[in-house]
């Protein structure tokens, strides 16, 4: 369970699934529709969804690329954190709203793997949250050209290795959209 006390509920995370960030992602399509199928099954249990948004100098507040994907429609009462950092934590309000919804644990969501998604779960994580991973919820671009692995290592090697984070007191692993559960007792 969570080190975080008097914090029972569980929260899904929608993180930076932007046009410009999602644009040629592999499997996007399919990451989106389960996305998708999340906010559903969060809303139809009263499951807060909280949906975080980046901006930096490629990526403009305001412009196209920095909108939300046309698939993924957030309601006017679902909080909305913008943020300027890979970790969602960093610099946001994210830990208020979370704290004002008593969440002690995180489902987590969208793109980039690599980079704010990995922040985003290891900042969760330290804050003393369980943190579940959706493994087919999340996608990254390309970065081959730059040395990396290609983008379906990432995504599994991300999956793989957050299925055996352990720390004193909370809990952390990677399950498919069809396997999520919301209860924060669950090792999910």
């Amino acid at each position: 369970m969570t080190t975080l006390p008097d914090r029972p509920n569980t929260a899904l995370l929608v993180i930076d699934v932007q046009k410009g960030v999602v644009a040629g992602a592999p499997r996007r399509d399919e990451v989106i529709a389960n996305i998708d199928t999340l906010i559903g099954a969060a809303r139809a249990q009263d499951v807060p969804v909280v949906w975080v948004q980046h901006s930096d100098t490629d990526l403009e507040q305001g412009s196209t690329d920095w909108e939300y994907v046309e698939e993924l429609v957030r309601l006017d009462t679902e909080p909305l954190v913008h943020k300027n950092y890979p970790d969602s934590f960093e610099a946001t309000e994210l830990e208020s709203v979370l704290a004002e919804r008593g969440v002690g644990r995180v489902v987590v969501t969208g793109a980039q793997t690599d980079v704010c998604i990995r922040s985003t779960l290891h900042g969760a994580f330290a804050r003393g949250y369980d943190v579940t991973l959706v493994g087919d919820a999340h996608t990254t671009e390309d970065l081959t050209a730059y040395g990396a692995p290609g983008p379906e290592l990432v995504m599994a090697h991300t999956n793989l290795y957050w299925s055996f984070q352990s720390a004193p007191g909370r809990r952390a692993g990677t399950v498919d959209t069809a396997k999520v559960t919301f209860e924060t007792a669950d090792t999910n």
